[in-house]
């Protein structure tokens, strides 16, 4: 692949034109078009730097909102993810506020300000860089299936998932399963995570992909995050993802996954499941060994075929353009 080009059942929650309140988590924005108007620390959010990165790009900066005005700012050097850092490379945390208009974070030995979509980096009390923020896209989004394909979803009706349910916009909601039952294949999926700056952790849009019903390959809102086990891109409880790719929420992403189920004979397993994960372009798990079933999967390891499963993780995680192909 080419680069770039928890809240509870019982919990209180409205739903009005893409915005859910949520009883004593904050505001949850569903919607990218009321997060613009409703909160201005979803236009500070975001990434800033060049799209394609390079030789000459010495930074990137990804910035994430914390509610009530708050930020923290990530300092990449190089660039941004899959443009230029990688693990191997510094990053650094610092953390601030907007106050009369500007957003400015601190610490040693950086200052970020922010002003009107442009990212000024000063370290040691030196300019060092001039940033906008940019949006950047997946190259595989809105690819469309090839021939030997079994669509999905394509936001015409939910009647290949079990307890599918579509919301207004003809997206399709959390918590359902494929009735179509899987060996190997490949998936591609797109997917949108909430905004919810009030929320930490795994309460922060919190949602999964399980492929065979048995292999998670973690969603959640990670942005600008280290990349661990459990933010989207890891296969949980397996491997963590070379590569945070996770952009920021309300921003469409994808999934594309190979996977090879595991092998059976006479009742015992003779090979384990592999899976490749492909996240907004970059390869971020290669050739993982998946040698048994992950956290909350639908399935036990078997020989049987299992369903694709988007979990139910009280988020308001939103996909759509679903298909496979069966090798």
């Amino acid at each position: 692949m080419r680069r770039f080009a928890a809240l509870s059942l019982a919990a209180a929650t409205l739903a009005i034109s893409g915005t859910v309140f949520a009883a004593g988590k904050g505001k949850t924005w569903i919607d990218p078009a009321k997060a613009r108007a409703e909160d201005p620390d979803f236009l500070v959010q975001g990434e800033y730097g060049s799209e394609r990165g390079g030789p000459d790009t010495k930074f990137g900066v990804q910035v994430v909102a914390l509610g009530d005005h708050k930020f923290d700012a990530y300092i990449l050097e190089g660039g941004l993810p899959g443009v230029g850092w990688d693990k191997s490379k510094k990053r650094t945390k610092i953390s601030g506020q907007t106050a009369e208009g500007m957003t400015t974070c601190e610490g040693a030995p950086y200052k970020v300000t922010i002003k009107n979509g442009k990212l000024t980096l000063e370290a040691d009390g030196k300019t060092v860089a001039e940033l906008n923020r940019i949006e950047r896209s997946s190259p595989t989004l809105g690819a469309k299936p090839p021939q030997d394909a079994s669509v999905l979803f394509d936001g015409s009706s939910a009647d290949n998932w079990e307890k599918g349910r579509i919301s207004e916009d003809k997206l399709l909601m959390e918590g359902t399963w494929s009735k179509k039952k899987l060996q190997d294949h490949n998936v591609h999926l797109e997917f949108r995570i909430p905004y919810k700056p009030h929320a930490r952790g795994q309460g922060r849009g919190n949602s999964g992909i399980y492929v065979q019903g048995r292999y998670e390959a973690q969603m959640l809102d990670s942005f600008g995050l280290e990349g661990k086990i459990n933010e989207t891109g890891g296969l949980y409880s397996i491997k963590a993802p070379d590569l945070n790719m996770c952009l920021p929420p309300l921003s469409w992403q994808t999934y594309d996954i190979e996977f090879k189920a595991a092998r059976y004979k006479d009742g015992k397993k003779t090979d384990n499941a592999v899976m490749t994960v492909v996240l907004n372009g970059v390869v971020i798990q290669k050739d993982v060994v998946c040698d048994h079933s992950t956290t909350a999967s639908k399935l036990r390891e078997g020989a049987e075929p299992g369903p694709i499963y988007l979990q139910q993780h009280g988020n308001p995680v939103r996909y759509r353009n679903i298909w496979v192909v069966e090798k």
